[in-house]
């Protein structure tokens, strides 16, 4: 067996065992690395060690400590609280409103999880409240976080760009930042017009409130007159309806853990400050990522040193490990000759928008039950070989390969479909995970076509 081959098989048997197992696939693609190799490669640990990134480390560990802290000192809770009170009473809005939450978190730095996590019970609760159709507000969640996640300075844009850049292709971030916002929003829209949300047009916030009140009143009411205790279970019951829930309500009222009223503190403002000026000199000046949130993150801990308490436990370790991993593999299988290797059996099937298209796929079925930090580290390093060839746009296929691997997300046994389904309260759980299933299943065999369709052939981009 030609080296190539093992370190193929290699990875391949890394998907099945972490999809199969509780085992981060991070922690395989070290013990991968060094096996393949030390026995079968010849290679010593400084070698194997030569592919690890050090840069993204920094930049994944930087950004994800200044969020821990940005969450810990309760900004985040004033940013979501600041665009709720965008809505305005428009029900209309509140779909968009959550999908640019999301959007905005996860593209100033937060891993897409960590921002579904914040956002899905707050759009989940307004959903029962006004009556929107749950699985729209759901997946305008999942794809706004999606459709901000290849910012500059955001893991997915740092992982693309760092391997898109080490390659030596005129990729530009921006480009790959906007193709997938982009892409994202055009399915929100279509889900938005085929979920029934061009029906809230005219809809008031007060229309819905009033009439919760009314009948929470109504059911008070019928409670006294048969001598229950008011403060027992029996309002809940005698209320009935899609008002009644009070976990449903909250989010709505108090969309964070303070109150809607809450004086902005000093490290609140310094902190979204500090995430401007990470923007500023990462984006405007060229600065690396990682050394900047850091310095940031040190000023902010310096100025509100208890809120930097527990936020080094809150940086997201296992997706540090996943990617290093990953990337340290793929050092490994460019030793080996892999990359070569693929790149001219690309080369040899003479239809580089056939692999482009195939790729695609690989990424989102996979990603649908794994990691898409994982996917991408694994098929982007393994389009390189055939787009450094020339005949084919390759800013069209890294977003293509982004969006695919990242769109599917919305999968139920993935984090951020997960999450969602998991703070559905106040709706039929079953029913929404038939939902969100079929919407995936969709999404999983319809995306990634018309992603290869839209960019990679007409070599628009």
């Amino acid at each position: 067996m030609t080296p190539q081959l093992l370190t193929i098989l290699a990875l391949l048997a890394m998907f099945v065992i972490a999809t199969v197992l509780p085992i981060n696939i991070g922690a395989l693609a070290f013990v991968g690395a060094f096996l393949v190799g030390v026995l079968a490669l010849g290679m010593d640990t400084d070698a194997i060690l030569g592919g690890f990134p050090a840069d993204l480390f920094l930049t994944l560990v930087g950004v994800t400590y200044l969020f821990a802290i940005a969450k810990n000192n309760g900004t985040i809770d004033l940013l979501v609280r600041a665009a709720t009170r965008l809505v305005g009473g428009r029900v209309v809005a509140i779909p968009w409103i959550m999908f640019g939450i999301s959007a905005l978190l996860t593209g100033v730095g937060a891993l897409s999880p960590a921002a579904v996590a914040i956002v899905a019970p707050i759009a989940l609760g307004f959903a029962v409240k006004y009556r929107i159709n749950p699985l729209l507000m759901g997946m305008m969640v999942i794809h706004g976080a999606q459709g901000g996640g290849f910012s500059p300075v955001s893991v997915y844009g740092a992982t693309v760009n760092g391997i898109v850049a080490d390659s030596g292709l005129a990729v530009s971030p921006l480009t790959l930042f906007l193709g997938n916002l982009v892409f994202n929003l055009c399915i929100a829209l279509v889900l938005f017009v085929s979920l029934g949300g061009n029906r809230l047009v005219g809809a008031r916030a007060q229309e819905f409130e009033a009439a919760g009140s009314a009948t929470v009143r109504t059911g008070a009411a019928a409670v006294s007159g048969s001598g229950a205790d008011p403060a027992g279970g029996s309002v809940a019951v005698a209320t009935g309806g899609p008002s009644a829930p009070a976990a449903a309500d909250a989010p709505a009222d108090t969309p964070a853990d303070g109150p809607a009223g809450a004086p902005v503190r000093f490290d609140q403002l310094a902190t979204i400050a500090g995430i401007v000026v990470l923007g500023v000199l990462a984006l405007g000046f060229g600065l690396d990522v990682g050394f900047v949130a850091l310095s940031v993150t040190v000023v902010l801990a310096l100025i509100s040193p208890k809120a930097q308490k527990n936020a080094l436990s809150q940086i997201s370790w296992p997706t540090v490990l996943l990617i290093t991993g990953m990337l340290t593999f793929v050092g490994v299988m460019e030793s080996a000759g892999t990359i070569d290797y693929v790149g001219d059996a690309a080369a040899g099937l003479g239809a580089p928008l056939l692999v482009a298209l195939v790729l695609c796929y690989i990424g989102a079925v996979v990603s649908a039950f794994a990691s898409s930090t994982a996917i991408l580290g694994a098929t982007i390093p393994l389009a390189i070989p055939f787009l450094m060839m020339g005949e084919i746009s390759a800013t069209g296929v890294i977003v293509a390969l982004a969006v695919s691997s990242t769109i599917v997300d919305v999968s139920p046994f993935s984090t951020n479909g997960a999450l969602v389904l998991a703070n559905a309260s106040g709706v039929d759980p079953d029913k929404f995970y038939r939902q969100i299933l079929v919407y995936s299943a969709i999404v999983v065999v319809v995306g990634p076509m018309i992603a290869w369709g839209v960019l990679v052939v007409p070599g628009l981009l």
